[in-house]
């Protein structure tokens, strides 16, 4: 099966740098034969010779490289199969980056991590080599990117009540073409000295719990895999342990996830201790879902997530390509 992304657009639009285009709209391309999906024999992980990376994310969401510079990354890492998973966008797949991925001998499928929500929870989906021609799934774009920017309206509104000095513009110029998250208020707060630190800024105002943690007007579960099978994609549900549930309460979700016709899991993400991949490994095998792995890459310099290391997936788990391969 292969990954279609999406449709060639014009090679005059603005730079976002010297080696990535920017889109005001989701670029949609059929890249035909550059887009073929490796397909890997092999039954187990450490048998298979290929290194790989299927979350990370770019400046079109909360990262800080162009989606050329982590081509150039993963390739000085040594990966050879990745996706650029970046939050309720595809903004930063398009006809030049896919060319640029074949001539460094990357094999670039589509991805996208995508929010929704479970029994009154945030919940991250990553979806993997999805169809981005297919309409329901261009539309579920443009829904995820209204809910964000309603959601930044509101942060907006909650910020000044709040007494600090911000306004939606300036927080979308940190933005860029990406989508806009809690990150970008919280660069605006330390870059005008009303904060000391990003961290003191999600401390304070911006993390959970906090009047800045707006819920945005997020799908349900089972509608984000629904948007993910329906473009032919694999639904993975994103760092499963980072919700911080009981193992009761994460296996009604992965119960719930494979009713509404999940298919992966995340057993790898960054560096984690052994138990934790233990654990992730008997959910995947008792669930009978696939194995994903990524470093949930967002910046340079921290090694917890630096793109194309995280550990490999256990023996006894089925890799995710399997299911396109």
């Amino acid at each position: 099966m292969r990954a279609v992304l999406p449709q060639s657009q014009s090679e005059s639009l603005p730079q976002v740098s010297a080696e990535t285009q920017r889109y005001d709209e989701i670029p949609f391309f059929n890249c035909g034969d550059l887009c073929t999906v490796v397909t890997l024999k092999s039954a187990a992980f450490m048998s298979a010779p290929r290194a790989f990376d299927f979350h990370c994310h770019s400046l079109f969401s909360d990262g800080s490289l162009a989606p050329f510079e982590l081509l150039m990354l993963a390739k000085e890492r040594g990966v050879e199969l990745m996706a650029i998973t970046d939050h309720d966008t595809v903004n930063g797949y398009s006809q030049t980056l896919q060319t640029q991925a074949v001539e460094l001998g990357l094999e670039l499928i589509s991805g996208c991590e995508i929010s929704c929500h479970w029994q009154r929870r945030g919940i991250h989906v990553v979806g993997l080599n999805m169809n981005l021609n297919d309409p329901g799934f261009r539309q579920a774009m443009q829904a995820q990117g209204q809910a964000r920017l309603s959601r930044a309206e509101s942060i907006t509104a909650v910020l000044q009540r709040l007494g600090f000095e911000v306004e939606l513009t300036q927080v979308q110029s940190l933005a860029g073409n990406g989508t806009i998250g809690r990150p970008h208020f919280a660069r605006h707060l330390v870059d005008t000295g009303q904060m000391s630190s990003m961290s003191t800024a999600f401390k304070r105002v911006l993390g959970s719990g906090k009047p800045g943690d707006i819920k945005a007007n997020w799908p349900t579960l089972e509608t984000a895999i629904a948007w993910i099978t329906g473009a032919g994609g694999v639904a993975v549900l994103a760092h499963p342990l980072k919700y911080k549930m009981t193992i009761t309460k994460l296996r009604s979700l992965l119960a719930d996830f494979v009713q509404a016709g999940g298919q992966g899991i995340e057993v790898v993400t960054g560096h984690q201790e052994p138990s934790k991949v233990r654990t992730l490994m008997d959910l995947a095998l008792r669930y009978d879902l696939y194995a994903s792995a990524g470093s949930d890459f967002h910046h340079p310099g921290q090694p917890w997530a630096a793109l194309g290391q995280a550990q490999s997936l256990p023996n006894s788990c089925q890799p995710v390509w399997e299911h396109w391969s």
